[in-house]
């Protein structure tokens, strides 16, 4: 009897050892849309138990076309998961205003590890609804071979690249792979692309929000004329390219160069075989100073309702730190923490895509925040007359003048 109290005792006092210790109370559900990213997430996971053994994380995807909604009605049933993947901008804003979403502005590691321009794609009101987690880069994928059989450099301007385009048209190589029948490319990895060095970087955009800069008025101008500047070296009946057929194109070494994102590294990996590729920031007009599209993709948010809500923080603040960004980075193939720590990646298309970073300022797309709020229509407009400069139906200020109207009709009220 004696030996069973003391066995009974023992066992008390283990299990007030391991509860303290962490040992229970510490599994973690990650909800997220990427139904491709079990294994990989697996393995960003395994990283972070290397140090916290005992947080359990189990990844949980949902369908893509099914997780708004799933989310929304398990978060409006009290069984959410613990940790979520969180949609930049009005998406992510509208869950926060419904309670749905931890407050993480004065967290430790949002406040040491990112900047504004990061935490702002997923801030409601000035607070921050989620760690910025990954972000998707832009820039011009180009076939090394075919440069170096034309004698062309990596240009570092405007100019250069549109000499670099006449030098290789002139040599029969269509020079892009780019056209318009994607009906969303043209937009979001040209056109898009151009615009934060033309513009300003984050600070050129909050200007066009706030009503300080017109929206027609010579930045917006010069980035139409660029896109016109384009349409001679796009494909032969471009207007029926689409966003496929232009990477195919580039893949197949048809086209020298096409603009996209850092999303096809592992595509364009598998596929090309027969020549040297790299990439390269998108070159900004002479006198502008560079500034890299970086798109943020998701953010990883915290379920309020979490019964493990620090647990779910010291996950995130490992992400943020530099061994969870490299982790990111080197599972997730083309998408980049978003953090301040310093990572260096073994892929060299996406360590060169990283390094574009390097001594340069990020922004996101143009239109994502608050041209787009209350549904206004900067996307279409911008969509449309993108179209409308390359087919020559419009000038550079006429695009810009039916932009600045169209918003202006729309409501648009700085």
């Amino acid at each position: 009897m004696k030996i069973v109290k003391i066995l009974s005792r023992a066992a008390c006092g283990l299990g007030l050892f391991l509860v303290a210790a962490g040992a229970f109370g510490q599994n973690l559900t990650l909800g997220s849309w990427r139904t491709d990213d079990v294994a990989k997430w697996t393995s960003i996971i395994g990283a972070f138990n290397k140090s916290y053994p005992n947080i359990k994380v189990k990844f949980d995807p949902t369908t893509p076309a099914d997780y708004n909604a799933t989310l929304r009605l398990q978060l409006d049933n009290g069984n959410g998961p613990d940790l979520f993947y969180a949609r930049s901008f009005a998406v992510g804003q509208d869950l926060f205003k419904a309670g749905y979403e931890l407050d993480l502005t004065t967290t430790p590691f949002i406040k040491s590890s990112y900047t504004p321009t990061s935490t702002a794609a997923f801030s409601s009101d000035g607070k921050v609804f989620a760690l910025p987690t990954a972000a998707v880069s832009h820039g011009i994928y180009y076939n090394k071979d075919l440069f170096a059989k034309y004698g062309i450099a990596v240009p570092k301007t405007w100019p250069e690249l549109i000499a670099a385009a006449a030098k290789l048209k002139k040599a029969g190589v269509t020079p892009f792979g780019n056209g318009l029948a994607g009906n969303w490319d043209i937009l979001e990895v040209v056109l898009m692309n151009i615009l934060p060095s033309t513009v300003g970087g984050a600070e050129g955009r909050i200007a066009y929000e706030t009503g300080k800069r017109k929206l027609n008025d010579a930045s917006i101008v010069a980035a139409f004329q660029q896109l016109k500047d384009l349409a001679p070296y796009l494909p032969k009946g471009f207007e029926a390219v689409s966003d496929n057929d232009a990477t195919t194109l580039f893949e197949l070494g048809q086209a020298a160069m096409v603009f996209w994102g850092s999303w096809d590294i592992p595509a364009f990996s598998d596929k090309i075989k027969d020549f040297k590729w790299s990439v390269f920031a998108t070159p900004p007009l002479v006198g502008k100073a560079n500034v890299i599209e970086f798109m943020p993709d998701f953010g990883i948010a915290i379920n309020p309702k979490s019964k493990n809500v620090e647990a779910a923080k010291t996950f995130l603040a490992w992400l943020a730190g530099p061994v969870g960004g490299k982790a990111i980075g080197e599972n997730l193939v083309g998408f980049f923490p978003m953090s301040k720590a310093a990572v260096t990646l073994e892929n060299p298309y996406a360590n060169t895509f990283l390094g574009f970073n390097t001594g340069t300022k990020q922004d996101f797309r143009f239109t994502w925040d608050k041209l787009s709020a209350n549904k206004l229509p900067s996307y279409n407009l911008l969509l449309d007359e993108s179209g409308a400069v390359l087919k020559g139906t419009h000038t550079p200020q006429q695009a810009a003048d039916a932009f600045a109207a169209g918003m202006a009709a729309a409501g648009f009220k700085p």
